[in-house]
């Protein structure tokens, strides 16, 4: 049972997104406004684990959403979550971001820390933060479809219909696809990481 409203323990009733997509398309920027922020956080976590730099990321999480605003009048209920949508803009930005050649295909140390921080002990935070570098460093050797594959599954949490929406490809390639990441990582990962 849940708390009268303005009690404690009382349950936010869930967002209706596509209710709020109706509103923005009518002009109403509140709507689109509590839209950018039920998502920017999983654009820039994609953004940010496909370009490595936080800057950069930053500035395309704008873009995806300055063009989204553009085109939401284009979009129409298909059976997916706005965030599949808004992760495709952010995945054409960043494809046109890599043709640009002004990108650079390796993720620094210092933003790995930052975006890894433990908040348990020390020992936990190094243990932490070793097993993430390594396991990082195992994703980057896969190859681009395999990445991306295991970016949206894993890291974004996005269902297979919504990353196969994203990747231009059937749920079933998409299954195999990830069957083929997860089983060659399970191959490149260490020993004590299996």
């Amino acid at each position: 049972m849940t708390a009268p409203p303005g009690e404690p323990g009382q349950v936010a009733p869930p967002l209706d997104v596509w209710e709020l997509v109706r509103r923005a398309q009518q002009g109403d920027a509140e709507a689109f406004g509590q839209l950018y922020d039920h998502y920017v956080a999983m654009v820039f976590r994609y953004l940010y684990h496909r370009v490595g730099d936080r800057a950069a990321a930053e500035d395309l999480t704008s873009e995806t959403f300055v063009r989204a605003l553009r085109r939401i009048d284009s979009l129409t209920y298909q059976g997916r979550d706005v965030g599949a949508w808004l992760v495709t803009i952010a995945r054409n930005l960043v494809l046109d971001h890599v043709k640009s050649s002004r990108y650079r295909l390796e993720v620094t140390t210092a933003d790995m820390r930052d975006a890894d921080r433990a908040t348990d002990g020390p020992e936990d935070a190094v243990v932490q933060q070793l097993t993430n570098e390594q396991l990082l460093s195992c994703v980057r050797q896969l190859g681009g479809e395999q990445q991306e594959c295991i970016s949206l599954r894993f890291l974004q949490g996005l269902s297979v219909s919504e990353t196969a929406a994203v990747m231009g490809k059937k749920d079933g390639a998409i299954k195999a696809l990830q069957h083929r990441a997860v089983r060659r990582l399970a191959r490149l990962l260490p020993e004590g990481l299996r």
